[in-house]
């Protein structure tokens, strides 16, 4: 599988993950993830260090991952998650007509303070194009969020009911877009966009 590198010092790797692959095993122990293709790909180039991601996408959604060449760089980049210092943006295409240009959801998730803003950028016939920045990192953040304002991501399965929209989509569209953060080890700002896939811009065209 090719998997498009979109940043690459001697610390990290940032690569665009499709969707349809975990980022880590699950309990079910899947062999083939997003973390063993890479590795597999680094041991056939005879290379000797191992790429560990610093944090996950769930399987559905595509989008940026950063890894770190080394235990020691992934625990600092980690950090940096904890620490709240790294930027995220995601694309999602979510059901129905957003009412408001733009908000913020806070809503408690599993008992701890959960905080999601989002901004319209288009609105189509069934589904409005939002940008959205988790300010917390919960699991599964984004799609409880969207789903508690009555508007859950196209092609939702696990917080809302297919049958419910009519609006239907091969996977859940949401893109990871954009990071930025400090660089661990040189200090200096990375900020990187990746555009969305060829799925979701397939979508588009055909609910212009």
């Amino acid at each position: 599988m090719n998997i498009p590198v979109v940043y690459e010092d001697e610390w990290l790797v940032v690569v665009d993950k499709p969707a349809g692959l975990l980022t880590i095993p699950s309990p079910r122990n899947e062999n083939r993830t997003l973390t063993s293709i890479l590795n597999e790909d680094l041991k056939e180039r005879g290379l000797s260090y191992r790429l560990h991601p610093c944090h996950r996408l769930d399987r559905e959604t595509s989008g940026l991952v950063i890894y770190a060449k080394g235990k020691s760089i992934q625990k600092k980049m980690m950090d940096e998650f904890k620490e709240r210092r790294v930027g995220k943006r995601y694309i999602a295409f979510v059901q129905g007509a957003a009412v408001k240009e733009q908000g913020e959801i806070k809503r408690p998730i599993e008992n701890r303070p959960a905080v999601t803003k989002y901004r319209v950028s288009q609105r189509r016939k069934d589904f409005t194009v939002v940008e959205i920045t988790p300010l917390t990192g919960r699991t599964n953040q984004i799609r409880i969020h969207l789903k508690s304002i009555g508007h859950p991501i196209v092609g939702e399965t696990k917080f809302a009911f297919r049958k419910d929209f009519l609006l239907r989509a091969k996977r859940l569209c949401l893109h990871a877009r954009d990071l930025e953060f400090l660089h661990p080890v040189t200090k200096k700002a990375v900020r990187l966009s990746v555009g969305l896939p060829g799925d979701l811009n397939d979508f588009l065209d055909k609910h212009a």
